[in-house]
């Protein structure tokens, strides 16, 4: 069991910058990544960026060379430092984690999404 929740979001134009945070609480020990997925209006949520405990990650190749993803173990935090924003770089963004519950399942976790707007 786990909660994530997000901050960071807001109005920037384009070429700003944004750095979003995900706190976890709960059973922390039990997370091996984490994830930020974004989902602008009418379109899929889409995978952003990942990091594992360990400090590998994993972009997007439209975020690659703009976006960094962070992870501060000692304080359960994730970011995403978003350079050079674009508008299509707009919607909710979103933390996510997966915990195993056994079987070979897995549980999906969601934090409750902050909006993103990138103006021209």
């Amino acid at each position: 069991q786990v909660q994530l929740v997000e901050s960071g979001g807001g109005l920037v134009q384009a070429g700003g910058s944004l750095r979003l945070s995900c706190a976890a609480s709960g059973s922390i020990f039990s997370i091996n990544a984490m994830n930020w997925y974004r989902q602008a209006p009418g379109k899929q949520r889409e995978l952003v960026a990942g990091i594992t405990r360990g400090g590998r990650t994993n972009y997007a190749d439209s975020v690659k060379g703009r976006f960094t993803i962070s992870g501060d173990n000692a304080e359960n935090t994730v970011y995403l430092l978003m350079n050079s924003l674009k508008p299509e770089d707009t919607g909710v963004y979103y933390c996510n984690t997966k915990i195993p519950s056994g079987l070979g399942f897995s549980q999906m976790y969601w934090g409750q999404g902050t909006q993103v707007t990138v103006s021209s």
